[in-house]
Protein backbone atom coordinates (compact mmCIF):
# COMPACT_ATOMS: atom_id res chain seq x y z
CA UNK A 1 0.00 0.00 0.00
CA UNK A 2 1.08 3.28 -0.35
CA UNK A 3 2.79 5.19 2.86
CA UNK A 4 4.83 7.89 3.37
CA UNK A 5 7.79 5.77 4.32
CA UNK A 6 11.30 5.07 2.86
CA UNK A 7 11.95 5.79 -1.04
CA UNK A 8 9.73 2.61 -3.11
CA UNK A 9 7.90 2.22 -0.06
CA UNK A 10 5.30 4.60 -1.36
CA UNK A 11 4.81 2.86 -4.61
CA UNK A 12 2.20 0.26 -3.81
CA UNK A 13 3.43 -2.19 -6.42
CA UNK A 14 5.93 -2.10 -8.67
CA UNK A 15 8.62 2.01 -15.81
CA UNK A 16 10.70 7.92 -19.32
CA UNK A 17 7.71 7.33 -21.43
CA UNK A 18 5.55 9.89 -23.35
CA UNK A 19 2.34 10.25 -21.92
CA UNK A 20 -3.64 16.47 -23.69
CA UNK A 21 -6.99 16.57 -25.71
CA UNK A 22 -10.52 15.27 -23.95
CA UNK A 23 -10.46 11.86 -23.25
CA UNK A 24 -13.66 9.42 -23.11
CA UNK A 25 -12.64 7.44 -20.43
CA UNK A 26 -14.46 3.86 -19.14
CA UNK A 27 -12.08 4.22 -15.70
CA UNK A 28 -13.02 2.89 -12.18
CA UNK A 29 -13.37 5.67 -10.11
CA UNK A 30 -13.77 8.47 -12.55
CA UNK A 31 -16.78 9.96 -14.47
CA UNK A 32 -16.96 9.71 -17.91
CA UNK A 33 -16.54 12.58 -19.81
CA UNK A 34 -14.28 15.86 -20.52
CA UNK A 35 -13.78 17.34 -17.08
CA UNK A 36 -10.54 17.92 -16.39
CA UNK A 37 -11.64 17.05 -12.62
CA UNK A 38 -14.09 14.96 -11.59
CA UNK A 39 -16.05 13.33 -8.14
CA UNK A 40 -14.48 10.16 -8.73
CA UNK A 41 -14.24 7.39 -5.97
CA UNK A 42 -11.57 7.35 -3.30
CA UNK A 43 -9.86 4.28 -3.55
CA UNK A 44 -9.92 1.81 -0.65
CA UNK A 45 -6.65 2.36 0.38
CA UNK A 46 -6.01 6.32 -0.69
CA UNK A 47 -2.32 7.83 0.04
CA UNK A 48 -1.76 8.43 3.33
CA UNK A 49 1.65 10.11 2.96
CA UNK A 50 2.99 13.87 3.28
CA UNK A 51 2.10 15.59 0.24
CA UNK A 52 5.92 17.96 0.80
CA UNK A 53 8.33 15.35 0.24
CA UNK A 54 11.89 16.58 -0.43
CA UNK A 55 12.93 15.69 -4.75
CA UNK A 56 16.46 15.79 -6.39
CA UNK A 57 17.21 15.27 -9.62
CA UNK A 58 19.95 12.75 -10.58
CA UNK A 59 22.00 13.52 -13.67
CA UNK A 60 20.58 9.61 -15.27
CA UNK A 61 17.25 7.72 -15.71
CA UNK A 62 15.16 4.79 -15.21
CA UNK A 63 12.41 3.91 -11.79
CA UNK A 64 15.34 4.97 -9.43
CA UNK A 65 15.95 8.84 -10.70
CA UNK A 66 11.88 9.06 -11.29
CA UNK A 67 11.19 8.27 -7.47
CA UNK A 68 13.93 10.64 -6.59
CA UNK A 69 12.30 13.59 -8.61
CA UNK A 70 8.90 12.80 -8.42
CA UNK A 71 8.43 13.65 -4.30
CA UNK A 72 4.97 12.66 -2.81
CA UNK A 73 3.45 11.98 -6.51
CA UNK A 74 5.50 8.98 -7.42
CA UNK A 75 4.66 7.53 -3.68
CA UNK A 76 1.34 7.89 -4.46
CA UNK A 77 1.15 5.78 -7.92
CA UNK A 78 -0.19 2.22 -7.69
CA UNK A 79 1.63 0.76 -10.65
CA UNK A 80 1.41 -2.61 -12.04
CA UNK A 81 5.05 -2.59 -12.95
CA UNK A 82 7.70 0.66 -12.46
CA UNK A 83 7.40 4.13 -12.47
CA UNK A 84 7.53 5.61 -16.11
CA UNK A 85 8.02 9.42 -15.50
CA UNK A 86 8.80 11.42 -12.83
CA UNK A 87 9.24 15.43 -12.22
CA UNK A 88 10.49 17.60 -9.67
CA UNK A 89 9.16 21.43 -9.35
CA UNK A 90 8.85 23.14 -12.48
CA UNK A 91 9.40 27.12 -12.72
CA UNK A 92 6.78 29.57 -14.41
CA UNK A 93 6.40 32.75 -14.79
CA UNK A 94 3.48 35.25 -12.56
CA UNK A 95 1.83 35.05 -15.26
CA UNK A 96 1.38 31.26 -15.27
CA UNK A 97 0.50 30.60 -11.68
CA UNK A 98 -3.28 29.64 -11.39
CA UNK A 99 -5.73 31.18 -9.11
CA UNK A 100 -6.67 27.97 -7.49
CA UNK A 101 -5.76 24.45 -7.30
CA UNK A 102 -7.32 23.20 -10.40
CA UNK A 103 -5.80 25.97 -13.28
CA UNK A 104 -2.85 24.79 -11.47
CA UNK A 105 -3.47 21.42 -12.99
CA UNK A 106 -4.04 22.39 -16.19
CA UNK A 107 -1.09 24.28 -16.10
CA UNK A 108 0.62 20.71 -15.91
CA UNK A 109 -1.71 19.54 -18.32
CA UNK A 110 -1.55 22.38 -21.00
CA UNK A 111 2.24 23.62 -20.21
CA UNK A 112 4.50 21.06 -18.90
CA UNK A 113 3.18 17.47 -19.78
CA UNK A 114 1.21 18.16 -23.09
CA UNK A 115 0.43 14.68 -23.98
CA UNK A 116 -0.97 13.64 -19.98
CA UNK A 117 -4.54 12.71 -20.01
CA UNK A 118 -6.48 15.99 -20.47
CA UNK A 119 -9.13 14.97 -18.19
CA UNK A 120 -10.24 13.13 -15.43
CA UNK A 121 -8.69 13.74 -12.68
CA UNK A 122 -9.69 13.27 -9.31
CA UNK A 123 -8.65 15.06 -5.81
CA UNK A 124 -7.41 12.53 -3.24
CA UNK A 125 -6.25 15.17 -1.00
CA UNK A 126 -6.34 18.42 -0.05
CA UNK A 127 -4.32 20.41 2.32
CA UNK A 128 -3.96 23.99 2.80
CA UNK A 129 -1.31 24.95 0.03
CA UNK A 130 -1.21 21.74 -1.99
CA UNK A 131 -3.12 19.44 -3.67
CA UNK A 132 -2.64 15.53 -4.89
CA UNK A 133 -4.61 14.65 -8.09
CA UNK A 134 -4.86 11.35 -9.37
CA UNK A 135 -5.90 9.73 -12.32
CA UNK A 136 -7.34 6.53 -11.51
CA UNK A 137 -7.89 3.41 -14.25
CA UNK A 138 -9.71 0.72 -12.25
CA UNK A 139 -9.64 2.15 -8.60
CA UNK A 140 -6.00 2.68 -8.68
CA UNK A 141 -3.78 5.88 -9.32
CA UNK A 142 -1.87 5.77 -12.96
CA UNK A 143 -0.91 9.52 -13.20
CA UNK A 144 -0.61 11.85 -9.99
CA UNK A 145 0.00 15.38 -9.62
CA UNK A 146 0.82 17.50 -6.84
CA UNK A 147 -0.22 21.38 -7.19
CA UNK A 148 1.43 23.86 -4.62
CA UNK A 149 0.93 27.58 -4.05
CA UNK A 150 3.08 30.19 -3.88
CA UNK A 151 6.43 28.33 -4.01
CA UNK A 152 9.99 29.81 -4.32
CA UNK A 153 10.11 31.57 -7.79
CA UNK A 154 6.84 29.78 -8.15
CA UNK A 155 3.95 32.26 -7.14
CA UNK A 156 0.17 30.82 -7.42
CA UNK A 157 -0.74 27.32 -7.94
CA UNK A 158 1.00 25.18 -10.13
CA UNK A 159 2.51 21.69 -10.50
CA UNK A 160 5.10 20.96 -7.73
CA UNK A 161 5.56 16.87 -8.64
CA UNK A 162 4.04 14.76 -10.67
CA UNK A 163 4.20 11.37 -12.06
CA UNK A 164 2.68 8.25 -14.13
CA UNK A 165 3.11 4.62 -14.70
CA UNK A 166 3.87 3.15 -17.73
CA UNK A 167 1.40 4.22 -20.55
CA UNK A 168 0.62 0.53 -20.89
CA UNK A 169 -1.50 1.13 -17.98
CA UNK A 170 -3.66 3.69 -18.67
CA UNK A 171 -6.31 3.08 -21.61
CA UNK A 172 -6.12 2.05 -25.16
CA UNK A 173 -8.79 4.79 -25.69
CA UNK A 174 -6.16 7.39 -24.46
CA UNK A 175 -2.78 5.75 -25.95
CA UNK A 176 -4.69 4.90 -29.59
CA UNK A 177 -6.00 8.43 -29.83
CA UNK A 178 -2.01 10.13 -29.17
CA UNK A 179 -0.47 7.42 -31.77
CA UNK A 180 1.01 5.58 -28.40
CA UNK A 181 1.89 2.11 -29.56
CA UNK A 182 1.59 -0.40 -27.34
CA UNK A 183 2.92 -3.81 -28.34
CA UNK A 184 0.88 -6.84 -26.66
CA UNK A 185 1.98 -10.27 -25.91
CA UNK A 186 0.72 -13.99 -27.01
CA UNK A 187 -2.12 -13.85 -24.23
CA UNK A 188 -3.39 -10.48 -25.53
CA UNK A 189 -2.23 -8.36 -22.71
CA UNK A 190 -0.40 -5.00 -23.02
CA UNK A 191 3.10 -5.13 -23.11
CA UNK A 192 5.20 -2.22 -20.94
CA UNK A 193 6.89 0.32 -23.51
CA UNK A 194 10.03 -0.33 -21.16
CA UNK A 195 10.01 -4.09 -22.57
CA UNK A 196 8.93 -3.35 -26.25
CA UNK A 197 7.86 -0.04 -28.10
CA UNK A 198 7.88 1.56 -31.42
CA UNK A 199 7.05 5.00 -32.51
CA UNK A 200 7.10 6.99 -35.89
CA UNK A 201 10.39 9.66 -36.68
CA UNK A 202 9.75 12.94 -36.13
CA UNK A 203 8.99 15.12 -39.00
CA UNK A 204 11.25 17.88 -38.21
CA UNK A 205 14.16 15.88 -38.31
CA UNK A 206 13.44 14.95 -41.44
CA UNK A 207 12.93 11.18 -40.25
CA UNK A 208 8.71 10.91 -41.12
CA UNK A 209 9.39 7.51 -43.29
CA UNK A 210 11.35 5.96 -40.26
CA UNK A 211 10.04 3.95 -37.73
CA UNK A 212 11.53 2.73 -34.93
CA UNK A 213 11.16 -0.58 -32.40
CA UNK A 214 13.01 -0.03 -29.07
CA UNK A 215 13.68 -3.67 -27.39
CA UNK A 216 17.11 -4.63 -26.32
CA UNK A 217 18.30 -1.88 -28.44
CA UNK A 218 17.34 0.20 -31.41
CA UNK A 219 16.27 -0.80 -34.49
CA UNK A 220 14.89 1.32 -37.27
CA UNK A 221 12.51 0.70 -40.16
CA UNK A 222 14.19 3.18 -42.72
CA UNK A 223 13.03 2.50 -46.64
CA UNK A 224 15.08 5.48 -47.78
CA UNK A 225 18.17 4.72 -45.68
CA UNK A 226 18.12 7.93 -43.94
CA UNK A 227 19.48 6.40 -40.49
CA UNK A 228 21.31 3.56 -41.94
CA UNK A 229 21.06 0.74 -44.67
CA UNK A 230 19.68 -2.91 -44.60
CA UNK A 231 16.10 -2.40 -44.43
CA UNK A 232 14.22 -4.90 -46.86
CA UNK A 233 10.51 -5.08 -47.20
CA UNK A 234 10.63 -8.79 -48.58
CA UNK A 235 13.11 -11.33 -46.65
CA UNK A 236 12.47 -14.87 -45.69
CA UNK A 237 13.14 -15.93 -41.90
CA UNK A 238 16.12 -17.16 -40.91
CA UNK A 239 15.83 -20.76 -39.84
CA UNK A 240 17.06 -19.12 -36.20
CA UNK A 241 14.45 -16.68 -36.28
CA UNK A 242 11.25 -17.17 -32.95
CA UNK A 243 8.61 -15.24 -32.57
CA UNK A 244 9.05 -13.18 -29.72
CA UNK A 245 5.14 -13.19 -29.34
CA UNK A 246 5.09 -9.49 -29.11
CA UNK A 247 2.30 -8.43 -31.73
CA UNK A 248 0.98 -5.00 -32.71
CA UNK A 249 -1.74 -5.09 -34.56
CA UNK A 250 -1.13 -7.11 -37.60
CA UNK A 251 2.87 -6.70 -36.25
CA UNK A 252 4.53 -9.82 -35.55
CA UNK A 253 7.97 -9.67 -34.28
CA UNK A 254 10.69 -12.08 -34.50
CA UNK A 255 14.22 -12.77 -33.44
CA UNK A 256 17.03 -14.23 -34.94
CA UNK A 257 20.00 -15.68 -32.53
CA UNK A 258 22.41 -12.57 -33.12
CA UNK A 259 19.56 -10.09 -32.87
CA UNK A 260 21.26 -7.91 -35.33
CA UNK A 261 18.03 -7.39 -37.13
CA UNK A 262 14.43 -7.48 -35.80
CA UNK A 263 11.89 -9.73 -38.65
CA UNK A 264 8.47 -7.83 -38.93
CA UNK A 265 6.31 -10.01 -40.28
CA UNK A 266 2.95 -9.07 -41.49
CA UNK A 267 0.00 -10.25 -43.89
CA UNK A 268 2.11 -8.94 -47.10
CA UNK A 269 5.27 -10.50 -46.25
CA UNK A 270 8.75 -10.01 -43.77
CA UNK A 271 10.54 -7.26 -43.51
CA UNK A 272 13.77 -6.87 -42.27
CA UNK A 273 14.80 -4.14 -39.98
CA UNK A 274 18.16 -3.58 -38.78
CA UNK A 275 19.55 -2.73 -35.63
CA UNK A 276 20.91 1.09 -35.29
CA UNK A 277 24.56 1.13 -33.66
CA UNK A 278 23.55 3.43 -30.73
CA UNK A 279 19.75 5.04 -29.98
CA UNK A 280 19.12 8.10 -31.87
CA UNK A 281 16.80 11.06 -30.55
CA UNK A 282 15.40 13.68 -32.91
CA UNK A 283 16.72 17.26 -31.09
Amino acid sequence: MRTGGVLGAGVRTGVTAVLGAALVMVVAGCDTGDDLVVDGTAPSSPYAGPLDVPTRELDEHGAYASRLASGAAGRALECDGEISVGNGPEGWSEADGGADPEQGLRLYVDLFSPQAPGSGYRVERRERDRVLYSYDVDGRTKVAVVVAKDQKDRPGWGPETSASCDPSELPASFTDSHGIEIWTDRAGRRVPSAEVSSHAGDDHCGWQRVHFLELDGMYARDPEGVLTGGYADDVRLPADARDTGYRYGKRELWLADDRRTAYVRTPDGVEAWPRLPDRVACK
